[in-house]
């Protein structure tokens, strides 16, 4: 079965259910809810299939229902005992899903040929709790020729010479033999047929030969007022041959009010009263994302079970397949179990965006630890500050950052070093010796011939803690921001839907964003990985070199910031190097101007939209919609699962549209907490975090659509007296005059001051050979601003303190010794 139709990986909702009677034996079950759904579809196969056969079924209800799939006893991922594969046995199962994974008193049973006869079985057993029934080439009898009834009875040993080469979702040779004789061969189901009481819809493809006619025919007379749908030209795998039709007959049957039931429509959901932008998102983008109950790092073990031999990451001039990136975490996963690092411990990751760091990222999920990345403008004493703080038991870096691993070494005497190289380095031997005896080198470790090639089984649960990222302190010191593994799926999902043309182990992604920053992270390595992209890595952001990467590799999707798409628009000659490829671009970190917005399209010929998130957000919690209404200034609606408002700074009660306060998200994206040196998640002082919301310290406004507008940080916010202003709004009149290059605005106390507070003091950096006054821009200020927000005083600098995405550090401003500071 190829994956090309693909909108959920459905491995990714795979859980397990105990098979009744029999110890240390499971079923693998899909279980697939969107957020808000009750109504319940249980898909049941047929002899020989597997879950995976109700493919085009499941992508298509699983958007406004929740969907149940089990592989049947012996069949695909589920476990086969030497059992007798019974009806009872069957049946049994079927309720073991039912009672295991909780499903609602009534909902609706969907079966395929000798799936939808259990189904049957099923419903005489337990009529109370089948709503509804649709039995879709199923047969009121199976009778075989005697001449194949006869190849059931030969022994096992003649199968096994053919046995591998059967489709991947049909049974083992004892369970097809099995099932077949003491179950499919002996069923006759016209009597429970006669006593269905429930709703039931038949389908059957008019040329389904594969058992005589009639026991097709025959079984809606047999139905008291049975609904029969013929779908033509169809054979027995109708529900894969002509799936649409199928779909819209399910659709049609299953529906109270006649509606059709998409979570893809544009009208009104349930959801739409208390969120009122989802009839803004693009067409094909979900009102609500189901979210898998796996920990992240299923991302590669599924890509490196679909796509073996697809080019995963290409980084420095080497191609990695997801067979060999899923192998070599595997590997670095086994040796940090034997460094001692254990379920919840932290191993703390200091690498350039490079294939190294996505080794490392999912080698220590693998082995139920802890990721921990300082924020990327970080240097040894913050480096130092998040081992320390966070107890972290291995260190994973650089041969080339060696300098500063040794100045360091002092205070973390007893973390383990694990080093990389990006490039074979000349390392004397007694350096080496040296060096080894703190830990090991990277290469050593994913060399080893004698490496277990599978993952260590350690189990690790959704809401264990994943990583542990480091903000980049734009207005405080920087803290540790604690996320879990659903927080990074909700979060990885909910962009993977965001662009809902993404195709399954076709696109290409260019990744310069750090991956240690919670952007990079998430849009640039655990989104490709999901669809199974290849991810083409640059350590630093180099127009140069990126538009011969864009030239080389033709990326579909470029996420970035708004200085890498200025640096392109500009770039001499950019039109040679084939910008075309890129289609989906999301900015972040920064506000994205419109005139950078336009021309960046105009040169790709693609889409880019502003987003906005914070690290304590995994971190995306809004984005302008990809192919939707976009509006200028705005950082857009919030994504599937998410809610946000803006409620008042004092009462803390919600504003209506179009009034300014804080804006606050709720959604599983958004973090635990912040860690503390304690060892744990802190109480957070500061009350970010209140009854499930997320309080940004961001003021912004909602217009009447539902979309956002951020007017300034809170913190950022200077009272002056009475007064409130708003660095923006004095910073764009400042821009206002064309000899400005640069400019920035904070709030200073000056003592005496007959106004209280703060007074408004303005940073500018002018450009290069033009000659800029004080005085001209505090007149300029005068005219265009009201007397409380006119600068008191502008200093100018060559250059403005930034964070890695050209934020300015508005605290080193204020304190530049604040710098010094260990995070």
């Amino acid at each position: 079965m190829t994956r090309s139709a693909i909108e959920l990986d459905f491995d990714l909702y795979r859980t397990s259910v105990d098979i009744p009677g029999i110890n240390h034996a499971t079923m693998s079950v899909i279980d697939i809810q969107p957020e808000g759904v009750e109504s319940t579809l249980l898909f049941v196969h047929g002899y020989a299939g597997c879950a995976d056969t109700w493919e085009y079924q499941i992508n298509h209800f699983a958007k406004s229902y929740r969907v149940v799939a089990p592989d049947l006893r012996g069949h695909g991922n589920s476990d086969a005992p030497y059992s007798q594969y019974t009806m009872p046995e069957m049946v049994g199962d079927l309720k073991a899903v039912v009672d295991t994974l909780q499903l609602p008193p009534q909902f609706v049973v969907v079966g395929h040929s000798f799936g939808g006869s259990i189904c049957v079985e099923f419903a005489n057993a337990f009529p109370e709790r089948v709503a509804k029934l649709v039995l879709i080439a199923t047969a009121g009898e199976y009778p075989l020729p005697r001449a194949a009834a006869m190849l059931f009875r030969l022994p096992n040993w003649v199968y096994r010479p053919v046995w591998r080469w059967r489709p991947r979702w049909n049974a083992d040779i004892h369970v097809m033999k099995r099932m077949f004789l003491n179950n499919m061969r002996r069923w006759r189901g016209w009597p429970l047929l006669r006593n269905l009481s429930c709703e039931t819809l038949v389908i059957t493809g008019a040329r389904d030969n594969f058992f005589p006619r009639f026991v097709f025919d025959d079984i809606g007379r047999m139905i008291p007022n049975a609904e029969v749908v013929d779908i033509g030209t169809a054979k027995h795998r109708v529900q894969l041959e002509r799936h649409t039709a199928v779909n819209r007959a399910i659709d049609r049957f299953i529906s109270d009010d006649g509606r059709k039931s998409s979570w893809r429509a544009t009208g009104e959901t349930p959801l739409q009263p208390r969120r009122p932008w989802l009839s803004s998102y693009s067409a094909g983008t979900p009102h609500s994302v189901p979210i898998p109950k796996q920990p992240v790092h299923r991302f590669l073990e599924s890509a490196a079970k679909w796509l073996p031999k697809r080019a995963a990451a290409i980084s420095q001039g080497e191609t990695l397949t997801y067979e060999a990136l899923n192998d070599q975490s595997n590997r670095l996963a086994h040796a940090l179990v034997g460094m001692g690092v254990g379920s919840g411990d932290r191993v703390c990751v200091v690498l350039p965006t490079c294939a190294q760091f996505v080794v490392a990222y999912y080698a220590i999920l693998k082995a139920g630890g802890v990721v921990v990345v300082p924020n990327p403008d970080a240097r040894g004493p913050e480096v130092q500050g998040a081992i320390t703080s966070t107890q972290a038991k291995v260190l994973v870096s650089l041969v080339e950052f060696l300098p500063m691993i040794d100045a360091i070494q002092p205070a973390i005497p007893g973390v383990t070093i694990v080093l990389a190289e990006l490039a074979k380095q000349d390392i004397p031997a007694e350096r080496r010796r040296e060096i080894l005896k703190r830990g090991a080198f990277l290469a050593d470790i994913l060399s080893d011939a004698d490496a277990v090639e599978h993952g260590p089984e350690i189990d690790v649960a959704m809401d264990d803690l994943a990583a542990i990222v480091f903000t980049s302190g734009t207005t405080n010191q920087p803290k540790g921001v604690c996320l879990t593994h659903r927080n990074l799926v909700a979060n990885t999902m909910q962009l993977r839907h965001w662009v809902p043309d993404l195709q399954y182990g076709k696109e290409i992604l260019l990744a310069v964003l750090p991956l240690c920053h919670s952007y990079g992270m998430t849009t640039a390595m655990n989104l490709p990985i999901a669809v199974g992209a290849t991810i083409v890595m640059l350590p630093r952001f180099d127009v140069g070199t990126v538009l011969e990467a864009i030239k080389r590799h033709k990326p579909t999707l470029f996420p970035g910031v708004p200085a890498m798409y200025t640096a392109i628009n500009n770039a001499p000659n950019v039109r040679s190097y084939g910008l075309n490829t890129i289609k989906a671009c999301i900015s972040g970190a920064a506000p994205l101007p419109v005139e950078v917005q336009e021309a960046f399209e105009k040169l790709t010929r693609g889409r880019l939209v502003e987003g906005y998130g914070l690290t304590e957000a995994s971190p995306s919690t809004h984005a302008n919609p990809l192919y939707g209404t976009r509006k200028v200034g705005f950082i857009g609606v919030p994504l599937p699962n998410t809610d946000a408002d803006i409620v008042d700074l004092r009462t803390g009660d919600v504003l209506p549209p179009g009034q300014i306060g804080e804006l606050r998200v709720r959604g599983p994206q958004v973090m635990r907490g912040y860690w503390d040196e304690a060892g744990d998640q802190s109480s957070d002082d500061e009350s970010v975090l209140r009854d499930g919301w997320l309080y940004t310290g961001d003021l912004a406004l909602m217009d009447a659509d539902g979309y956002f507008q951020l007017v300034s940080r809170k913190k950022d916010t200077i009272f002056s007296g009475a007064y409130s202003v708003y660095p923006r709004d004095v910073e764009e009149v400042l821009y206002e005059n064309s000899k400005v290059l640069e400019a920035a605005v904070v709030g200073v106390t000056v003592e005496g001051d007959e106004h209280g507070g703060q007074r408004v003091k303005a940073y500018v950096v002018p450009r290069p050979g033009t000659r800029l006054t004080e005085d001209e821009l505090i007149a300029l200020c005068q005219r265009r601003l009201e007397p409380h927000a006119v600068p008191i005083e502008i200093e100018f600098r060559d250059t403005l303190p930034k964070s890695f995405v050209g934020k300015v550090l508005r605290r080193l401003l204020v304190d530049p010794n604040d710098a010094e500071n260990p995070a």
